[in-house]
């Protein structure tokens, strides 16, 4: 059930670690690399592991005679969780495959125009190159500041870049390698008077953040539902609002249902409906904190670790200095020691777990909190960063 709990301040440990309890992680290392996909909570993972013996128990009548009830109840609460109709909604496999479906399937005509940032999703920018390659449209790319000093710098920069063929604006909630935040409602807005669609890679954002999809005002929004929900690995979703269905074609043979029909979209074949269900158990586990509470509590677990080190010597801090503009997600480099050698540092010498990833022309380690993680644990993170900084590679 959608419904908000008591507001919980984001550094009352007691109410955390009772939250943490809900997870079932390694002992063996400290993972600060939350950021590929999600853990889930004991419960979800409890009911995703009954659901996977009920479908095999029963079959194909599980599927041809009960599955659509279930389904039914999923898309219920995921369009009350996104704010957006059940029509508006189809679940996919992940992103990457909703953002493809969109690419592939978008009305492009030769000639046509994209804009993007360099510093969105790889496999997203490696459809639209092969997209562009195939209907000769051109892409352009920008380059946008690490720490922007507002808002609307980075509206005006999309802006700017905008030509008399710019058909498409491809915009990332979250970058996946700072954490930057983007401004995506205003971003949309702008786009909208130059008559511009835009479509949002919201992997990162969607229960990271607190907001609902159909306030973004994008037709098109692309979620991963095993990032930050914490549904089993292997769902994501895409929105597309009413209206825009039929200007997509189907990526996947359809001849059956009708141009308005979002499941035209998803005729992927026969999928396993165990990690599907399990999603109503994500969503009422999310519930169960609130989206707000948890929101916060990411946001100070990352900037508990931000502030201890942002003014060490030799240490670069690749994410925005004010914490509205980033949440769970942050990296930072260290001068003189290539950042896979960081990596595997701290794996190897106090056994925190991070990966490596391009930012902004250099490669810098990404740090990913999540709520099993302890300020203990990110202590131990600061301290090794400092001594590495100190003694050097």
């Amino acid at each position: 059930m959608n419904h908000s709990p008591a507001p919980v301040v984001a550094d009352d440990e007691a109410y955390w670690s009772t939250v943490r309890t809900q997870y079932a992680v390694s002992p063996d290392f400290v993972n600060l690399e939350n950021g590929f996909f999600g853990v889930q909570p004991i419960p979800v993972h409890e009911a995703f592991k009954r659901y996977e013996t009920e479908v095999n128990r029963e079959n194909s009548y599980f599927l041809r005679v009960r599955y659509s009830k279930y389904l039914t109840a999923v898309l219920d609460a995921l369009a009350l969780f996104t704010g957006a109709e059940v029509g508006e909604l189809l679940i996919t496999r992940n992103l990457t495959e909703s953002m493809n479906i969109l690419i592939q399937g978008y009305p492009f005509s030769a000639g046509d125009g994209v804009l993007l940032a360099e510093h969105d999703y790889d496999s997203v920018i490696e459809t639209l190159e092969m997209v562009a390659a195939r209907k000769a449209l051109a892409l352009t790319r920008l380059c946008l500041p690490l720490d922007p000093h507002s808002d609307e710098q980075i509206v005006g920069l999309y802006e700017q870049a905008i030509t008399p063929q710019t058909r498409v604006l491809l915009v990332t909630h979250v970058v996946h390698r700072s954490g930057q935040i983007m401004p995506v409602a205003k971003i949309v807005a702008m786009a909208r008077r130059h008559g511009i669609d835009v479509m949002v890679d919201a992997a990162h954002s969607f229960a990271q953040l607190d907001y609902k999809i159909a306030n973004l005002g994008a037709d098109f929004v692309g979620v991963n539902l095993h990032k930050w929900l914490g549904a089993p690995l292997g769902v994501g979703l895409l929105y597309i609002r009413k209206g825009r269905v039929a200007d997509i074609a189907p990526l996947f043979g359809d001849a059956q249902r009708n141009a308005n029909d979002i499941n035209k979209l998803g005729h992927f074949g026969s999928i396993p409906p165990a990690p599907i269900l399990a999603i109503r158990d994500a969503l009422d586990f999310h519930h169960s904190i609130g989206s707000s509470n948890k929101e916060a509590r990411l946001r100070y677990l990352s900037q508990y670790w931000l502030a201890q080190v942002r003014t060490t010597p030799r240490v670069q801090i690749l994410t925005p200095r004010s914490p509205e503009r980033s949440c769970a997600i942050a990296a930072f480099s260290i001068m003189g020691i290539a950042a896979q050698q960081v990596a595997e540092r701290l794996m190897t010498e106090h056994h925190i777990f991070t990966v490596v990833r391009d930012i902004a022309g250099r490669k810098g380690v990404r740090v990913t909190p999540h709520l099993f993680t302890t300020t203990a644990q990110l202590d131990l993170l600061v301290s090794a960063i400092r001594y590495m900084a100190a003694v050097g590679g």
